[in-house]
């Protein structure tokens, strides 16, 4: 198959059955560590054209959906330049998503013709992410590709320095080269695009470049660019009190027996699986509390999924207990210590932090008291539990010392009205306490 030009004619590759994209976590510092886990993409395809300003038959590997519906990745670090020959299968880049950093191999072997974009950038899924030609063919246009070098972490540039170091060659034009959501979010924001100096491939208009371009010149400070992860936190926060009209009640716990279920010594449990075991019976009896609301109705949920939230490094991460209902104690404690560590290491995987059916929130684990927890999108409740203090308390008409926690209930008021929503929680508090 042969030919140049834009009605050059198109080949399906081989769909990437079994080529693996590897997770790594991202360390305190920000560099990425070891690698340690992967998942395969199956029935992904890439698109393969010829095109006229490469030689033979270049492949082009468009940035695919890794899953979860995302629609936009970071480059974190391309592990190859242009101008290396490579295999198919070798690993070519690091892409940042919302959920966790993935390496993506290539389809093809022959010879690195081009990378899509530099460190840093966020780009669109269905993009060029990187052109690999035949091996043998020459490469016409070397000077053409993006820098490739990753900035160190501690150097590397804010959107803020992007925007006003950009190459006067690469400057504004009523042509501005921009995605099409890139002009969406300019116009959202008030923006003249055309007055926007791109930094991108070729002087393309980045949604770094617009963000930098909103930010008012008279402020002092440091712009601090959002990380794909926590955007997803913030779109998903925004989106949840948005859309679900939330109510939360309080209640406070004499704590004593809760915290002598938790065992001691080598037997001891984390306080999210004792009370996760106390809650998980309480869930078949309130089935409102284990649903999801849609126009349609209300689904009442017969699996049991738990989620746990989990404070790390690179934001709040929810980890998912999988038909927690059908473990014992000792299997829940012991898979979401495994889920935990997971997600701060950054090598859960997907499945691992979505598909929660109830949330359970250890807020006390960093010593928070009351608090108003955020339902998660597609559920109708939280359960926040914060930190166990020794406290004065009246017992039988007598004075005298205990240990009090405090617990939240936040529920979807769509579905739970307020006698519900306090006969659920007056039978946590039960349960929590005997």
């Amino acid at each position: 198959m042969g030919g140049t030009g834009e009605s050059a004619a198109q080949e399906r590759a081989t769909p990437l059955n079994g080529s693996p994209l590897h997770f790594r976590p991202i360390c305190g510092d920000g560099s990425l560590g070891s690698r340690s886990g992967r998942f395969s993409v199956v029935g992904i395809r890439i698109i393969a054209r010829a095109t006229g300003t490469l030689p033979g038959m270049a492949k082009e590997f468009l940035l695919p959906d890794i899953g979860e519906g995302l629609t936009e990745a970071e480059i974190v670090r391309w592990l190859v330049a242009v101008g290396d020959v490579v295999t198919i299968d070798q690993l070519i880049v690091e892409v940042e998503t919302a959920k966790t950093v993935v390496e993506i191999p290539s389809p093809f072997a022959g010879t690195m013709a081009s990378l899509g974009a530099p460190v840093g950038t966020t780009v669109e899924v269905g993009t060029v992410l990187f052109t690999v030609a035949a091996e043998g063919d020459a490469l016409s246009e070397p000077t053409a590709v993006v820098a490739t070098d990753p900035l160190p972490q501690s150097t590397k540039p804010t959107s803020q320095a992007r925007a006003t170091t950009a190459s006067p060659a690469v400057g504004a034009s009523p042509k501005a080269k921009a995605m099409p959501i890139v002009r969406k979010l300019a116009e959202e924001r008030g923006i003249d695009i055309s007055k926007i100096s791109g930094t991108g491939p070729g002087g393309t208009i980045t949604r770094a470049d617009v963000e930098a371009a909103e930010a008012p010149p008279s402020i002092a400070g440091v712009l601090v660019p959002l990380t794909q992860t926590r955007r997803a936190i913030a779109d998903h926060m925004a989106r949840s009190w948005a859309e679900i009209p939330h109510v939360t009640v309080q209640a406070d716990i004499r704590a004593e027996k809760l915290i002598a279920a938790r065992g001691a010594g080598d037997t001891r449990f984390s306080i999210e699986a004792v009370v996760a075991s106390k809650v998980l019976p309480l869930l078949k009896d309130f089935p409102d509390f284990n649903a999801q609301f849609s126009a349609d109705g209300v689904l009442q949920r017969t699996e049991y999924h738990l989620g746990f939230a989990v404070d790390t490094e690179a934001g709040l991460m929810v980890v998912v207990v999988k038909n927690a209902d059908q473990l014992t104690n000792e299997e829940l404690d012991s898979e979401f210590s495994r889920l935990a560590a997971a997600a701060q290491n950054r090598t859960a995987t997907l499945d691992e932090l979505t598909g929660q059916t109830f949330t359970i929130s250890n807020i006390g684990a960093l010593g928070g008291g009351h608090g108003t927890p955020i339902i998660p999108i597609g559920t109708t409740a939280i359960l926040s539990i914060g930190r166990a203090l020794t406290t004065p308390v009246v017992t039988d008409g007598k004075l005298g010392i205990g240990m009090v926690a405090p617990i939240d209930l936040s529920y979807d008021h769509r579905v739970i009205d307020g006698g519900l929503g306090q006969r659920f929680l007056g039978s946590v508090v039960t349960a929590l306490e005997t």
